[in-house]
């Protein structure tokens, strides 16, 4: 069992160096990666696509990487977006490490680019302990998975700087019961922001762009509490932003290009607050 620890530690200290690395590299050329964590058929890919077209309507470059063990399906879908898209098939693995990343990053991702969307493989649980050079890292789930998903995934939840609730519309249909799904948020990460949207009804709509647009302008990023616990854990400073844009020299710009009616809506680490959003705080 040592053994077995022992090496975990030493695989994800060995990605982390890299996140580190890869989140310089993406600062220096002025760009934010998104990293988007959900368990399967959630709704993130249709979410994606939707803030991928409004994000080209309103002028701000973006690009998604799209990963899935098989299957071309949902680059095909986001890049109806008419955004640049790449595929990563992971021939099994159940999610993203950071060399993975760079490498199939290098020499496509267009220079120009200000948002990267990342779309890891669909789980809850491999994936929440890679980080991936991101500086916002948000985790979904949907109305139709249950109120304690948060509760069962603890530390994909724990370690989100923003949760979304996918199929509002179906709320409540399904009788989902968002108190106590917040009170479950709560528990594994408090003071968290939580969004509700619907792909279908457009509620949400952009709440994902503006927070990454925000966090690019520079704008705190909630810091989880169990990120510090998991940094002890492996013996490093773990790579997510600590709200001032400390800890990994991590710099943001704000030199995007944005069209005509693009209005900023920053997080509410600056005082605004979304119509849809809720604060996951203890009971």
């Amino acid at each position: 069992m040592c053994r077995t620890v022992e090496l975990r530690q030493a695989v994800l200290a060995r990605n982390d160096d890299g996140a580190r690395e890869l989140r310089a590299e993406l600062a220096a050329r002025g760009t934010v990666a998104v990293n988007l964590l959900s368990s399967p058929g959630s709704g993130k890919t249709a979410l994606l696509e939707a803030e991928l077209g409004l994000a080209r309507r309103r002028g701000v470059p973006v690009a998604a990487l799209t990963a899935d063990l098989a299957t071309e399906n949902d680059a095909v879908r986001l890049a109806r977006s008419g955004a640049p898209v790449k595929q990563v098939l992971t021939d099994g693995l159940c999610h993203l490490e950071t060399a993975m990343l760079r490498a199939h990053l290098a020499g496509w991702l267009p220079p120009e680019t200000r948002l990267l969307f990342v779309e890891n493989v669909g789980n809850l649980v491999c994936p929440a302990s890679y980080d991936l050079g991101e500086s916002l890292r948000v985790v979904l789930a949907s109305t139709t998975e249950g109120e304690d998903k948060p509760l069962k995934y603890p530390t994909a939840f724990g370690l989100a700087n923003l949760v979304l609730v996918t199929k509002a519309d179906l709320a409540e249909a399904v009788e989902f019961d968002e108190a106590a799904f917040l009170a479950s948020v709560a528990r594994v990460n408090p003071g968290v922001e939580v969004l509700f949207t619907s792909a279908r009804t457009g509620q949400g709509a952009g709440v994902l762009l503006e927070r990454a647009l925000a966090v690019l302008d520079g704008a705190a990023v909630h810091r989880p509490v169990m990120a510090g616990t998991a940094a002890a854990s492996h013996g490093h400073a773990h790579g997510h932003p600590h709200g001032d844009g400390g800890g990994d020299g991590h710099a943001h710009r704000g030199d995007h290009a944005h069209g005509d009616d693009h209005v900023h809506a920053h997080g509410p680490a600056e005082g605004h607050v979304h119509p849809h959003a809720r604060v996951a705080e203890p009971s």
